[in-house]
């Protein structure tokens, strides 16, 4: 199995799989503990801006390994993609804790 790289490619696949499965993705000032802040209502992902590309892979492939259960990856098109999610859900989330709602 291979493991995520942490480049701004990885990123940019990342970023389009949220938005093929209907997510939104915004980088924004936040004091959010983990991170990030997820607004599962209106499908809106925010990740602190001030990471680095190393911290928004984290934070986002963490997001996807909590979410990937209840993500229509049906949705995912390019073989890139698919490509991917066997690593994600084989990634090992930083945090213990599942990501806050609001």
């Amino acid at each position: 199995m291979s493991k995520l790289k942490y480049n701004k490619s990885t990123l940019s696949t990342l970023e389009e799989m949220f938005a093929e499965m209907g997510y939104m993705v915004r980088y924004e000032k936040g004091n959010f503990k983990s991170g990030y802040c997820i607004l599962k209502s209106k499908r809106l992902i925010v990740v602190n801006k001030y990471f680095p590309t190393d911290g928004r892979i984290s934070c986002l492939a963490d997001l996807m390994h909590f979410l990937l259960p209840q993500l229509d990856t049906g949705l995912l098109q390019r073989e890139e993609h698919l490509a991917l999610l066997p690593v994600i859900e084989s990634h090992q989330p930083a945090t213990a804790a599942e990501p806050s709602a609001e």
